[in-house]
């Protein structure tokens, strides 16, 4: 039960930051999902099927939020979740170079699902833009931000 009171304190000072203070921090015209990064996080300790789960649970939150395209952040995040735990329950607290690996690849995947799914429903984009303009910064923004973040928070911290 203190888990996941933390977890959901944690998931929405997460999206609270994201949709308010990150749009100040953006490069190339992307900012870091910081619920991407606590779903990933979580997922690394609980495995997947607390981080899809949790993942669904946060895009919701999302979803609502930000008022677009309801149910994609849902869909996408649990499938995210869903991958990160895949990797290995307490993975996170081996490396630096698994945590960045794992994070960029969760991020790179989320991206291409959410964009299959934006597809899907009718939203056309270039896929070289897609791709180039906002799927791989993005997912390399998110890597350095959860970098940082391992470096100064040990998830056990957030999550215990």
């Amino acid at each position: 039960m203190k888990q996941g009171l933390w977890l959901l304190i944690t998931l929405l000072a997460a999206l609270t930051l994201q949709v308010t203070v990150l749009d100040f921090f953006r490069v190339a015209g992307v900012k870091p999902d910081l619920v991407l990064i606590v779903i990933i996080f979580n997922s690394f300790l609980q495995g997947s099927k607390n981080g899809a789960l949790w993942g669904f649970a946060a895009g919701f939150l999302v979803d609502i939020s930000t008022g677009c395209y309801f149910g994609l952040n849902a869909l996408t995040l649990a499938a995210a979740g869903y991958l990160a735990g895949e990797a290995k329950t307490g993975l996170y607290l081996n490396s630096g170079i698994r945590v960045a690996t794992i994070t960029l690849a969760v991020s790179l995947a989320a991206g291409v699902f959410q964009y299959l799914l934006l597809t899907f429903s009718g939203v056309f984009i270039s896929p070289w833009l897609a791709l180039v303009g906002i799927i791989i910064p993005g997912a390399v923004y998110n890597t350095v931000v959860a970098l940082l973040i391992k470096l100064f928070y040990h998830p056990k911290m957030l999550f215990d």
